[in-house]
């Protein structure tokens, strides 16, 4: 708001020097083109004053946001700058209302002009925004956020891109009022509404200069203004998003965790007011145990993905409403006495100028209707642009499935006629598939198995090969970075089967285990680092899950790693972890898994039994589920896939020394190991292939150089 606001207000400061702040009408004249009344020196003076230290408030935040100067350094400047350029204004208002040397206007022929009404419109901004980073300042000191604000690029762009289009939009008012012989205000009214493209039409031009000259002046604008209200746009539902959807997450599960207390063998848990899942706590497997929590997480994320959407498209939809009307009742209150302007036809006005119709059968004549349609206008385009990107993921969305499913029922081909629709839906009402799936009980829907696998988690790693997305986006770089990171990738797993079919050779089982893990793991790294760049985000499968997992040290099947979601158990979590004013850490911050460092283990590894090999129990809906908070599924896959290999090669270079040193220790097993997949899925064969093939290419590659 600071990068947005805070140039608007220098802006509007810009326009209360650049004209006297009273005008004088003569008879039948028009208070838009009075003759100008000369201000007092000392005023002009004062006024020029408040704009230099605003300025320098704007270059201390815009260096604070490109990471120049500190936070500590450039806030007390921005917000100091901003108080004293507010006051010094709102000191030159009323001066000039009631000090007896100006007491603007003297007379019924005299009138303010539009800079005194834009002057307070920067006096009320700049006083506005500095008191929001006070609040900031004081929530960056008690340890509410970092004092460093790691921005994204387009947030740090949003200040140079408002800067950008107000200097585009008064320099373009400059020049085409000395072409059009316009009064420079009226020439920034012009420019408001052109580069908007709400095209009033009460001024245009006249010149063929000034024709020609708008054809790249209002493409020019049009961009830059594009590029702002995608940095607004960015900021709004992107990055609050994020925070929004986690918190909303949180407050359902804590509302379903609390309904999850008692021991029933089958209950209904209620999500809001109208949705209900079917939960079955005692499963006869760990496995399908943990495959319903991790269906009612899902179901909870779904659940409160579309209360989120809805919240935002209601919050947006208000917002725009009162810009809508509150205008509407401003212009009314101005107009009234200058042209006879009614509330209905003031709503009518700021209705077509909202949606950039602008027929131009209503108009704006008053000095101090302009700069307000001008503000008006910079907040409530970009308002309702948001209100139409969340009407896209709501109504619109809903309408776009009605109708397609209306046309498949008609007219347009689907995969199967009206009749096969209508006796398939009978058919399911029948034998009651379709009572299952409306309770969300139908496995087919839920992706949730009743039984892991056959062929263990190596067939249940095919199976995600199998079914990942076609529509995959790779990330933002260049092609050369890609085939180097593959290249280097594929030399590393080559490298690694190489070494386990050698160990295998030579009887060190456990080597050649070792060694098809790092394989494992680095093959994994690759594939998770293209659905990083998955848009939407990629939502793993629960077989995925207990995949990676899998890889990280932790089985789903073994009960050791778990613990049922309990309210009891929540709050006693939060109490131990979160401490005095502390904040428990959740979701991907909180989750640790087999082998990573923590304070307080409970949980060995069946199959070390050594402290490093020790996991918090967790539940899928608890507080250190991996699916909360705001970090995506496969950032914390790939960090922690990365982090596990990294030890991993530690482990193997100490392992290595301690070997030369000719001492002995006891060497960890993989997660991973032969014959653990049975008899469809074996690793060691699959190593053998792949070596084989690697080998002859090599070999191929040779004789070709040869």
């Amino acid at each position: 708001m600071a990068g947005t606001f805070g140039p608007m207000a220098s802006a509007f400061n810009v326009c209360a020097i650049a004209s006297h702040w009273r005008v004088s009408v003569q008879p039948g004249q028009d208070e838009n083109n009075g003759n100008d009344i000369p201000d007092p020196q000392w005023l002009i003076a004062i006024n020029a004053v408040s704009f230099v230290i605003a300025i320098v408030a704007n270059i201390a935040l815009l260096f604070n946001m490109a990471r120049r100067i500190p936070f500590s350094i450039a806030q007390p400047i921005t917000i100091v700058g901003w108080y004293i350029s507010g006051f010094i204004l709102v000191g030159l208002v009323a001066a000039a209302a009631y000090a007896p040397s100006v007491q603007l206007p003297r007379d019924q022929n005299e009138f303010l002009s539009q800079a005194f009404y834009y002057a307070i419109l920067s006096a009320a901004l700049y006083i506005i925004v500095a008191s929001l980073m006070v609040v900031t300042v004081i929530g960056a000191y008690k340890g509410h956020y970092h004092k460093d604000f790691n921005l994204t690029m387009s947030q740090r762009t949003l200040m140079l891109q408002t800067i950008a289009y107000l200097v585009y939009l008064l320099g373009g008012a400059a020049v085409f009022a000395h072409i059009e012989d316009w009064l420079f205000l009226n020439g920034v009214w012009w420019a408001n509404f052109t580069l908007l493209t709400i095209g009033i039409g009460d001024y245009y031009p006249h010149t063929h200069l000034g024709q020609g000259l708008l054809f790249p002046y209002a493409i020019g604008g049009i961009i830059i203004l594009g590029l702002v209200i995608g940095s607004i746009r960015s900021l709004v539902l992107e990055r609050g998003e994020k925070k929004i959807a986690a918190r909303m997450v949180e407050k359902e599960r804590e509302h379903v965790i609390s309904q999850l207390d008692d021991e029933k063998v089958d209950k209904k848990i209620w999500l809001g007011f109208t949705s209900r899942i079917r939960f079955k706590p005692r499963s006869k497997s760990e496995y399908h145990r943990r495959g319903e929590e991790f269906r009612l997480m899902r179901k909870i994320q779904e659940h409160a993905d579309a209360r989120r959407k809805w919240t935002a498209l209601i919050i947006s939809t208000m917002s725009t409403l009162i810009l809508w009307l509150v205008g509407a009742a401003v212009f009314f209150v101005a107009e009234r006495d200058k042209q006879g302007l009614t509330y209905f036809e003031a709503i009518y006005f700021a209705y077509t100028s909202l949606l950039t119709i602008g027929y131009g059968d209503y108009t704006l004549v008053s000095n101090a209707g302009k700069p307000v349609f001008v503000f008006w206008s910079f907040i409530a385009i970009p308002a309702l642009t948001i209100l139409i990107s969340n009407m896209g993921d709501t109504v619109v969305k809903g309408i776009r499935d009605l109708t397609i499913y209306l046309g498949e029922l008609t007219v347009l081909p689907g995969e199967g006629s009206t009749m096969h629709k209508v006796k398939k839906g009978a058919t399911m009402l029948k034998d009651g598939t379709l009572t299952n799936r409306l309770n969300n009980n139908d496995p087919t829907t839920t992706g949730i198995p009743t039984e892991e696998p056959s062929g263990g988690v190596f067939l249940a790693e095919e199976n995600r090969k199998a079914g990942q997305s076609s529509n995959t986006q790779q990330a933002a770089s260049s092609a050369h970075q890609k085939a180097i990171t593959d290249r280097l990738g594929a030399e590393f797993e080559a490298e690694e089967l190489d070494e386990a079919v050698a160990a295998r050779e030579h009887g060190d089982k456990l080597a050649a285990d070792t060694h098809l893990y790092h394989y494992l793991l680095v093959k994994e790294i690759r594939n998770v680092m293209k659905d990083v760049a998955d848009n939407p985000d990629k939502k793993y499968s629960y077989h995925e899950w207990a995949w990676f997992l899998r890889l990280l040290g932790e089985d789903e099947n073994n009960p050791n790693f778990h613990r049922k979601p309990s309210n009891e158990q929540e709050r006693r979590e939060g109490n131990r972890e979160g401490g005095e004013g502390g904040e428990i850490q959740k979701g991907a911050s909180g989750h640790r898994t087999a082998g990573e460092e923590k304070p307080d283990s409970s949980s060995p590894d069946p199959k070390s039994g050594g402290p490093e090999e020790q996991s918090t129990p967790w539940s899928w809906v608890g507080v250190r589920s991996p699916l909360l908070g705001e970090t995506e599924e496969a950032e914390w896959v790939l960090e922690r896939l990365s982090d596990r290999l990294e030890r991993e090669l530690k482990e193997q270079r100490l392992s290595a020394q301690r070997e030369r040193e000719g001492k002995r220790g006891k060497r960890r097993e993989p997660p991973i190991m032969e014959g653990g997949s049975g008899d469809k899925a074996s690793p060691v064969r699959e190593a053998e292939e792949e070596e084989g093939r690697i080998r002859r290419r090599r070999e191929g590659k040779g004789e070709k150089e040869g």
